[in-house]
């Protein structure tokens, strides 16, 4: 997703697009309109406007309340909470064979914070001189 697509919420009045597509609260499509005329109905039904889709020809905007707003923002937070992390983490730790007993009790509890976050362990054992 682009980088201007991270934060959901209102875009205030500043709309780099001449001509959008608006939805209303509803989710019905009241076409394509010029950027002074979705202000304007903004204004009207004391709405706000949100960035759906900028891929498109023109982008697609949609009014809302300040309560739909929120309560998207909750939905896509949950969803993103919910999906699984991209990549695999590798996590590799290295002692040596003469370890003190404590040391090799404080990294066995690391190596298994790590595996209970589904991470891949690696240990490397180096032989004490």
């Amino acid at each position: 997703e682009p980088k201007s697509k991270t934060a959901f919420g209102s875009v205030g009045r500043r709309i780099p697009y001449r001509i959008l597509h608006v939805i209303n609260q509803d989710g019905e499509s009241l076409g394509n309109m010029h950027r002074a005329e979705a202000l304007k109905l903004m204004d009207q039904h004391n709405l706000k406007l949100v960035l759906l889709r900028e891929n498109v020809e023109p982008p697609v905007y949609r009014l809302m309340t300040g309560q739909q707003i929120h309560e998207e923002q909750l939905k896509r937070a949950e969803k993103k909470k919910a999906s699984p992390k991209t990549g695999t983490y590798i996590k590799e730790l290295s002692f040596s064979s003469a370890i003190a007993k404590n040391d090799l009790e404080t990294k066995t509890k690391q190596i298994a914070q790590w595996i209970e976050k589904k991470h891949h362990v690696k240990i490397t054992i180096r032989q004490a001189k």
